[in-house]
């Protein structure tokens, strides 16, 4: 048997006599010198880096709340306008936000969101693989990241750097890099030199040509262009005023506030306006804090879009024949319109019924209304099953559920949200609700129709199949917005962001005629 001992070369195993001789050699051999100089090797002469200490990610409050923002209207299906002033209250009350923190905060979600289709087709040429590979959180980061770099002021190397911390502490120090990778591709063209790239030309496919530059989806930018007619001006006109983010429009209660009121108020931040259309209207050009006015706390006032209030304008002001007494709102939730109704009622001797179908929406409805001046009743009922008896009514609205897509201003995730498809589930409500109505107002009285979408599926269709079914006639609504200009031919009415400022509300004015 081959044993070993500590004497003769063959004592030591191959494997540890390799190290040996490698280790014997290496230290007799001498260091090697640079080929031309002579001097000590740079490589084997430099002495060994000190490990980096790990740096924990700095936490920025504002791009925190944004990102948690923008995952409540992903994961949760929520709205913007419902999630963000509440993480915004908490950030103030905890005193990591200031007034400017909070309007950067703002300016995030709200252009984000509205430029997502947009950010997402740049997003999608810097990354090697489909978007729907990509995790949510990620994506939204990386939205976030782009409208920084993209649709801001800020400066590149912070928009980049700003986001990467980010990443890193709410996505891990892996996912951050490949953030870091993405967001320097994009920094590497400005807006309007990734909308070259990324939008097939006008003339070849105008419909994608506008959804991209405009963040539309194609059949928005269809349906709105069938609705709003004309040519590509006054279709871009429209798209860019729905990226535009809206005043902030109040509402004066008739006989329990007044828009001069609200001009005079001294906690009013910034510049106040009277409204462009409504008597009733005040608007805060700065955007401002409307529940810092007393009016608003008291419920005297409120906020409501000037396109609400003058639905409900000249539905009151309609001619009517005969009484004038009773009111139905029969979809009163969240209750901004039965509130200006009331009071118009109020100021007349009449009485409103609002109804609502969901008792949570109800009860906001009965919030709206409390201190009303004259006498209301609110329930909760559903309008297309009403308990009321038929033709009780003088004056009836019904302001149905819709596609929104005339508030896209102010709900921004909506136009990604919404599919052609869910036309078809409005469609029977619509005119269901538009049916009952006519039902339930006595002969000779009024109903207002109104909707805040402008597709005509949601509008003049539905409208003009209920003339066919019942004994009715249509009501020119014009001379009830009167002053208002390009209110189109006529007898209804549609309104739109960048003609008239408002949302793009639709009002029908039917009288029952039988």
């Amino acid at each position: 048997m081959r044993g070993w001992s500590a004497r003769g070369p063959l004592a030591v195993p191959p494997g540890v006599r390799r190290r040996l001789k490698s280790a014997v050699t290496t230290a007799a051999r001498p260091r090697p010198r640079h080929h031309r100089t002579g001097a000590p090797s740079p490589v084997s002469n430099r002495p060994r880096r000190p490990a980096k200490p790990y740096r924990r990610p700095k936490r920025d409050p504002v791009r925190i709340l944004a990102f948690e923002a923008l995952r409540a209207v992903d994961e949760r299906d929520a709205y913007a306008n419902l999630v963000l002033p509440p993480l915004l209250r908490k950030a103030r009350e905890a005193g990591e936000l200031d007034t400017r923190d909070a309007a950067l905060a703002t300016e995030l979600v709200y252009g984000t969101l509205r430029r997502q289709g947009t950010y997402d087709a740049i997003i999608s040429e810097c990354v090697d693989r489909p978007l729907r590979d990509v995790d949510p959180p990620v994506l939204d980061v990386l939205s976030l990241g782009a409208h920084q770099l993209l649709s801001t002021r800020i400066p590149q190397h912070a928009g980049v750097s700003a986001t990467v911390e980010l990443a890193r502490v709410v996505l891990g120090d892996g996912r951050a890099k490949f953030v870091n990778a993405v967001l320097r591709k994009i920094a590497a063209d400005d807006l309007d030199g990734w909308l070259d790239r990324v939008a097939p030309p006008y003339d070849e496919d105008a419909e994608e040509h506008l959804g991209i530059r405009h963040a539309h989806p194609r059949w928005v930018v269809s349906a709105l262009w069938d609705s709003l007619g004309g040519g590509r001006a006054g279709m871009e006109d429209l798209l860019e005023a729905d990226n535009e983010r809206p005043e902030v429009t109040l509402v004066a209660r008739p006989g329990r506030s007044t828009a001069q009121e609200l001009l005079d108020d001294e906690r009013v931040e910034g510049e106040a306006l009277p409204g462009r259309w409504s008597p009733y209207a005040v608007r805060l050009a700065e955007g401002g804090e409307p529940g810092a006015l007393q009016a608003v706390r008291e419920g005297r006032a409120g906020v409501q879009d000037e396109g609400s209030q003058l639905v409900a304008i000249a539905l009151a002001n309609a001619p009517l024949e005969g009484g004038d007494r009773l009111w139905l709102d029969a979809c009163a939730g969240p209750g901004g319109k039965a509130a200006l109704l009331g009071a118009l009622a109020a100021g007349r001797g009449a009485a409103l019924l609002a109804a609502e179908k969901q008792p949570h929406r109800a009860g906001l409805v009965a919030r709206a209304l409390e201190g009303n001046p004259g006498p209301y009743e609110v329930v909760t009922a559903d309008g297309t099953r009403p308990p009321w008896r038929p033709g009780a009514f003088d004056r009836v609205l019904v302001d149905v559920p819709c596609t929104g897509l005339g508030a896209l201003r102010r709900r921004p995730e909506a136009r990604w949200r919404r599919r052609p498809e869910d036309l078809e589930g409005f469609a029977p409500l619509q005119r269901d609700l538009l049916r009952q109505a006519l039902r339930s107002v006595r002969v000779g009285g009024i109903v207002g129709y109104a909707t805040c979408s402008p597709h005509l599926a949601e509008t003049r269709a539905v409208v003009d199949d209920l003339l066919k079914e019942s004994e009715a006639e249509l009501l020119d609504a014009r001379p009830l917005m009167p002053g208002i200009p390009a209110l189109g031919e006529g007898p209804d009415v549609q309104l739109w962001p960048h003609l008239h400022g408002t949302d793009a509300m639709y009002l029908a004015l039917l009288r029952r005629t039988g």
